[in-house]
């Protein structure tokens, strides 16, 4: 028998909509899992025209008893936690109960931004296109093993000396490197010994609490952030994130062990967009990506930075789906679509004069490369709200078929809306679903 989870994550750079898609179908699992990332991650969800953007928080809390938890493999900032929780507070949303925090994650410190703000903006360095949250510098003080845990954050004498022996640290550093004014490290442990107080009821051993829903019969869904083209091992590295974004990140990030692992579900947007520096192959320069951003409303949920826009790269998604092990697909924002006579689709690269469909492993490699395209007849028609496969029109159902045919991953949902009503979903990924709730 198949366990009762499943991996929800970003097929490309982020983005993709993965906010709705989770909030969506937790109403079929008893608990929704963050496991990668930290607030730089923005997910927005619409409800009875209430709009709701988590940063850090797994969209499950949205849902009356279903149970959120923040993994051991995220990198927390007790502060932005806490300012999360009293805006869900202010909404209404239960969360005393309700949301857990590993004891075993890492604590972001103000530090961590200090130094990461003053590397991207250094003269001479190579722009990575960070949010500027000190997730990156988290990450390594993680794998330094020098970092911070959030069971030791509780531990007031403990804080205590690591905020002092990593000020000192971190100042000289800092003031060397990039010439940065130093923090006080009593005025930070005083924020955040604080801060440790109020969370102190969160925590938990989140690992130990997964297993005991999984063997009591409970389904369990795993939420990624940013997206698979962003994991530090397999995204166009060096403009990546600093976690494991692909579904390999689950059982590292949660305790939970990768045979727990049910199924996948890779989420992609009809079209494609990422935010910040980084190699964007099918990237859509003029009018027409001016067009899907005001449609689509790219704009970053966190950053509020314009994403960029582009064609759909079917080598990249296959890729994806490859690294995940994706079972299923879930394409995001097809009214956005709407208006297109002709709808280009990425089918294989140029690369130094040959032809090729593989994703190359280094920078340049990825810009040097130039996308071959098929074109699809456009629909001309609005598929807004559309929740029935048979209603779309028939050139938008073509085109949904095309991605299933060469992505190698069934096409489970639709989302022809931002509302949680706005969403298609078909037969044979409703009795997966079924078969895992029950």
């Amino acid at each position: 028998m198949r366990a009762k989870t499943a991996v929800v994550l970003g097929a490309q750079w982020g983005d993709e909509g993965k906010g709705k898609i989770v909030d969506v179908l937790s109403q079929r699992f008893r608990a929704v899992a963050r496991y990668a990332g930290g607030h730089n991650a923005g997910h927005t969800v619409v409800h009875g025209g209430q709009k709701f953007v988590l940063q850090l928080i797994p969209c499950g809390v949205l849902r009356k008893g279903c149970t959120g938890i923040i993994g051991n493999g995220v990198v927390l900032d007790p502060v932005a936690f806490l300012k999360e929780v009293g805006k869900l507070r202010a909404l209404g949303v239960e969360v005393d109960g309700q949301l857990f925090v590993s004891n075993r994650a890492q604590v972001i410190l103000p530090y961590h931004r200090m130094i990461e703000l003053a590397s991207e903006y250094a003269p001479g360095r190579q722009k990575i296109g960070t949010t500027g949250k000190g997730i990156g510098p988290a990450y390594e003080d993680k794998m330094a093993r020098s970092g911070l845990r959030v069971v030791d954050l509780l531990r007031p004498d403990l804080l205590k000396t690591h905020i002092d022996e990593a000020c000192a640290e971190k100042n000289a550093i800092a003031h060397a490197l990039f010439g940065t004014d130093p923090l006080d490290p009593a005025q930070m442990y005083d924020e955040y010994a604080a801060a440790a107080e109020e969370m102190r009821p969160f925590v938990a051993d989140t690992g130990r609490l997964l297993h005991g829903i999984l063997a009591d019969g409970g389904s369990v869904m795993f939420e990624g952030a940013q997206g698979t083209m962003l994991d530090i091992d397999h995204g166009t590295y060096p403009f990546v994130t600093s976690s494991s974004a692909t579904a390999g990140g689950a059982a590292t990030g949660t305790g939970v062990g990768p045979t727990a692992i049910g199924t996948v579900v890779s989420v992609t947007k009809a079209y494609v967009t990422r935010v910040g520096e980084g190699p964007f192959p099918t990237e859509i320069h003029g009018a027409v990506g001016d067009h899907l951003r005001a449609r689509g409303n790219e704009y970053g949920a966190v950053t509020g930075r314009p994403r960029r826009c582009g064609w759909l790269d079917i080598p990249l998604l296959r890729y994806s789906n490859h690294v995940n092990g994706a079972e299923w697909l879930v394409i995001t924002k097809m009214d956005v679509m709407d208006e297109l006579e002709e709808i280009p689709i990425c089918i294989g690269y140029e690369l130094d004069g040959r032809v090729t469909d593989e994703i190359p492993a280094d920078v340049q490699g990825l810009e040097k490369i130039k996308p071959r395209y098929t074109t699809l007849k456009g629909w001309r028609a609005s598929t807004e709200g559309i929740t029935e496969y048979e209603k779309l029109p028939l050139a938008a159902q073509e085109y949904l078929r095309f991605q299933e045919r060469e992505s190698g991953a069934k096409i489970g949902m639709v989302s022809t809306g931002p509302d949680r009503e706005q969403t298609m979903i078909l037969p044979e990924f409703a009795a997966a679903l079924e078969r895992i709730h029950g």
